[in-house]
């Protein structure tokens, strides 16, 4: 079990994934059970190996050593394209799952990503329906990022983010839409949650 251990700790790491992160993903309590793994101490079942490969963006395959080739094509990494993104569902959790995309072995190692399609006309011209936008996932951004962003618990919005003074409002770029302002107070009242920035736009027109 060293080897898989070796392999889910190079994944890990390529990621920019904490061992704690990693076992918040897997269900584990602590990251010692990580700890363990990674040193080839503690067994894995076949249906975790699963996991984790799912996880780490990799493939069964790959953690098990039959075979050094990654879940890409060999452009880069493939990554899950969401569908939706609702409320209180971790995103490596979400079932909607509707394609994948390939991001570069370079950018896969700045932190974790996501697709997300773009459902509505809010932020035409740039970005159109069934547009997929890649996303890292974080919980803040700068002034002027362009931001997945959830509201009330509801399914997650793409607005640009611009901050203030004593909040924040959620613009879209289609003008005949009104900004969606937010107090300080109200961010933590309704929840207002940033999930991820933007990073990139794949147009499927």
């Amino acid at each position: 079990m060293a080897d898989i251990g070796k392999r889910i700790k190079e994944k890990r790491e390529q990621q920019g994934i904490t061992q704690k992160e990693l076992a918040s993903k897997l269900g584990y309590k602590n990251k010692s059970t990580i700890a363990k793994i990674e040193a080839g101490a503690n067994d894995i079942v076949q249906s975790k190996v699963v996991e984790f490969a799912k996880a780490l963006n990799t493939s069964v395959a790959f953690l098990m050593g039959w075979s050094d080739e990654q879940i890409s094509s060999g452009k880069g990494i493939k990554i899950n394209v969401l569908g939706r993104v609702a409320a209180d569902i971790p995103i490596e959790a979400i079932e909607d799952v509707i394609d994948t995309e390939e991001i570069t072995a370079e950018m896969a190692k700045t932190g974790e990503f996501f697709g997300l399609q773009i459902h509505g006309d809010s932020m035409e011209p740039r970005i159109y329906e069934n547009d997929v936008v890649i996303v890292r996932k974080q919980e803040d951004a700068e002034n002027g990022d362009i931001v997945i962003a959830m509201i009330n618990g509801n399914d997650a919005t793409c607005k640009r983010l611009i901050k203030y003074a004593g909040g924040i409002s959620l613009v879209s770029l289609n003008a005949k839409y009104a900004p969606m302002t937010f107090s300080n107070k109200e961010i933590l009242e309704k929840p207002v949650r940033i999930l991820g920035k933007v990073v990139e736009l794949r147009g499927k027109l």
